[in-house]
């Protein structure tokens, strides 16, 4: 076996890797908490929480009363729900209706 074609064998079992984990992660990640692991690893990363950025169903976590946490807000750039963004950018994300992200929770865009 050439050098190239034992690169290409790695990389195409990484790629597979890769997709194979991430199928696992959308069947059984949706709907639990973030673990530490995965926090550290996007606060390592250079990002922030910021609550009130994230579409319907695509937040990280926190959903307010009701709800487990990753993936499980109602309705898009919920208050209490945050996702990751990079840092320094929560503030002055230009969403929607003049809305802002925040580092704490918000008290807009609520579900009823």
């Amino acid at each position: 076996m050439t050098t190239r074609s034992t690169v290409s064998t790695a990389v195409l079992a990484g790629a597979v890797a890769t997709a194979l984990a991430s199928f696992a992660f959308a069947a059984g990640g949706e709907g639990g908490p973030l673990t530490k692991a995965e926090v550290d690893a996007s606060t390592g990363a250079g990002k922030e929480k910021c609550y009130g950025i994230a579409l319907k169903g695509q937040n990280d976590c926190a959903a307010g009363a009701g709800t487990s946490c990753q993936g499980t807000s109602t309705i898009d750039f919920q208050g209490n729900a945050w996702t990751f963004a990079r840092s320094g950018t929560c503030t002055t994300l230009e969403l929607p209706g003049d809305r802002h992200g925040s580092p704490e929770p918000l008290t807009r865009d609520l579900p009823a």
